[in-house]
């Protein structure tokens, strides 16, 4: 029987991370996963997803070239061969990972893993009939699509006719015609690839806004890009039905609105915890919808026993995962760490890019926090300007009654690396005013940010 100081199920950004901070501080680790190191973002989510966009961004590039001087006859994107570097792109960096846990002495086992109880040691972990032993356990175990309550989806997506995120980063051929059901992150990154390589996009969401929880007016500038490219939307739309060769019917305020042909569905309407058949009941760790429940330190109930990542059902974000890891191991070390979620970013990578970090106006005010608010147009950054053509970006910089960052959103090229520098003004907790003093690198976009502070009334502060 093997025995290690810490078992972790699960192997994506939760927990190969876990794995590399828990060697760092000595531990000895096992690693389970039921497929391939890197779990969803890195196979199936995050990294294929960004490398078919940025082919649809050179192919906007080339399109849309005249004003920059660039003439580009007859471009189009060739799917299969974006596809082949899609996997390419993932082939590498999954070897990298198995590089780094061998390097690390990660012990990798693949196989589904489930917890068979408690022993003298601390817990035992069974796969593929071998029983394995840990003093402490990291569930990180990942989420999975989730499938609509709509007539006849579970049918379209038995026959492939509708497809997941999943199946959508593998399809061998661009549909005449795509019904996306949910302006979330996925529907809208996914939108807008099948957009560029020729499919007549159109988006259902049941919200009257797209992009989730993202700042009104980001949202709105987003909405009207995408629109301009191409994509339609049906907002403040339900389907209530899918059925193959006729598409997908859509309702509003609870009457039948329209049919929309499709040739393909894309079933985006987000994700839940994968935690079904983990055995949590064997060892007493409670759950609430499918969540593993867990304190600010990322322990469950049981000591000895953490979780991290999308399986907590806090934020389903693969960064958000790794800072968790991190937290859950440094505290299983003897620590007190904690993840301060007011400044975990969010990024859509469409065209133009959207990131957001903290809060926004609308948010501070039903906290009851005091907050004020600049913004500014993307156009004051020099660099922008030269780079965009007619661009409408624009960046919002929240501010608290004692002169702190604690919101940033911003929309417009770079907006993805922008953000970072947003998230540290949150963590540092500088005042404006020290802030200010910061230099940045010129020409830049990430200049909007210290053009935004210095916009910043004193009066405000």
């Amino acid at each position: 029987m093997s025995k290690f100081d810490l078992i972790i199920i699960g192997g994506g950004p939760a927990g190969y991370v876990a794995a590399e901070r828990a060697s760092d501080g000595g531990m000895s680790v096992a690693l389970f996963d039921m497929n391939k190191l890197g779990g969803v973002c890195l196979n199936e989510g995050c990294i294929p997803t960004k490398t078919m966009l940025y082919s649809a961004k050179l192919l906007d590039g080339a399109v849309h070239g005249a004003p920059y001087g660039v003439i580009a006859e007859n471009a189009r994107l060739d799917h299969q061969a974006v596809m082949k570097r899609k996997d390419k792109v993932v082939k590498i960096l999954s070897a990298g990972l198995a590089f780094k846990m061998k390097a690390k002495n990660v012990t990798v086992i693949y196989g589904k893993a489930a917890i068979s109880g408690k022993t003298d040691f601390g817990f035992a972990v069974t796969s593929d009939g071998q029983i394995y032993e840990a003093r402490k356990l990291l569930i990180a175990s990942g989420s999975q699509s989730v499938t609509p309550p709509i007539e006849g989806i579970a049918e379209s997506l038995a026959s492939r006719y509708a497809i997941t995120s999943r199946e959508a980063l593998a399809m061998t051929a661009i549909p005449e015609r795509l019904a996306v059901i949910g302006g979330g992150v996925i529907g809208l990154e996914l939108a807008c690839y099948f957009n560029a390589a020729g499919s007549k996009v159109t988006v259902v969401e049941m919200l009257d806004k797209i992009a989730g929880p993202m700042e009104d007016e980001i949202s709105t500038i987003l909405l009207g890009s995408l629109k301009k490219r191409g994509v339609d939307f049906r907002l403040g739309a339900k389907v209530t039905r899918a059925e193959r060769y006729e598409g997908v019917t859509i309702e509003r305020d609870g009457e039948p609105a329209e049919i929309l042909p499709a040739d393909a569905i894309l079933a985006a309407v987000g994700r839940k915890p994968r935690s079904d058949g983990l055995e949590l009941d064997s060892i007493g760790v409670r759950t609430e919808r499918g969540s593993v429940v867990t304190d600010k330190y990322m322990q469950t109930g049981v000591p000895g026993v953490y979780a991290a990542g999308d399986v907590t059902g806090k934020v389903m974000l693969a960064h958000a995962a790794s800072r968790e890891a991190e937290a859950a191991v440094a505290n299983m070390l003897g620590g007190s760490e904690t993840v301060n979620y007011g400044a975990i970013p969010s990024v859509i990578y469409t065209t133009p890019e959207a990131a957001s970090v903290g809060e926004t106006l609308k948010s501070a005010a039903e906290r009851g926090l005091p907050a004020n608010e600049t913004k500014l147009s993307m156009r004051f950054s020099g660099r922008y300007v030269a780079e965009n053509e007619g661009g409408d970006g624009i960046c919002k910089v929240v501010t608290d009654g004692s002169g702190r960052v604690i919101g940033t959103h911003i929309i417009g090229s770079c907006a993805s690396e922008i953000i970072a520098s947003a998230v540290m003004m949150i963590e540092s907790r500088m005042p404006v005013s020290d802030l200010k003093r910061v230099v940045f690198p010129h020409p830049t976009v990430g200049e909007i940010l210290r053009e935004s502070l210095f916009q910043i009334r004193e009066d405000d502060l």
